[in-house]
């Protein structure tokens, strides 16, 4: 039995993923909610056959985790990102990852990933490197806008937001629209990492 670990700060993120994993791909997974914890599971008898860590949460401290994971998990480790630039992907790849997987895969290609991994081959997405996206910049979004993303982020229907804000339910569903095109949020969930990793939840 394949066994998995995923690390990721973001409640909803690490259910969701870690889910499909276990029902689509038949994995047993293991989940820790920030990089400290996932440490502390790997240092039990139990032996993962791969850890996915996710690159912007607490205690990460970016390439520094991989390595410390790496030669505590004893297994290959790869990084999830929402967020990350091409550029921190490479790095990462030549840092000794066992993959970089973008947040916005689609679920059957996280799990084709994830075979390409456990036989001992290197997954990076071709389209994603070969992007040159600038590092560290963000969409611009109205402050209603990031209230609305907020509530996304914590897991709120739009009924719940509207009540929240003293605002309409169709004028949450117009935010949401609009601050999805702004992230290049392709559905709720995906929206929900994306605040997450830059920084509004």
């Amino acid at each position: 039995m394949v066994r998995l670990l995923l690390a990721d700060d973001h409640d909803l993120v690490r259910e969701t993923i870690a889910d499909f994993l276990r029902v689509q791909g038949g994995f047993v997974t293991e989940v820790a909610n920030k990089f400290d914890a996932a440490i502390s599971v790997v240092g039990k008898s139990t032996q993962f056959d791969l850890v996915l860590l996710d690159f912007q949460m607490p205690g990460m401290d970016g390439l520094t985790g991989l390595a410390r994971m790496k030669a505590q998990a004893r297994c290959p480790v790869a990084i999830l990102s929402g967020t990350a630039p091409p550029d921190v992907a490479r790095r990462a790849l030549r840092a000794g990852a066992a993959g970089f997987l973008p947040k916005t895969l689609d679920p059957h290609s996280l799990i084709a990933a994830v075979h390409h991994m456990l036989v001992g081959e290197i997954y990076a997405p071709l389209d994603f490197l070969e992007e040159d996206a600038p590092i560290g910049e963000c969409p611009r979004l109205t402050p209603r806008e990031r209230d609305v993303l907020v509530g996304v982020s914590e897991g709120k229907s739009n009924k719940e937001i509207a009540r929240d804000l003293d605002i309409q339910e169709v004028t949450v569903k117009l935010h949401l629209k609009t601050l999805s095109r702004k992230l290049g949020a392709k559905n709720r969930t995906h929206a929900a990492m994306l605040a997450r990793d830059m920084g509004y939840a």
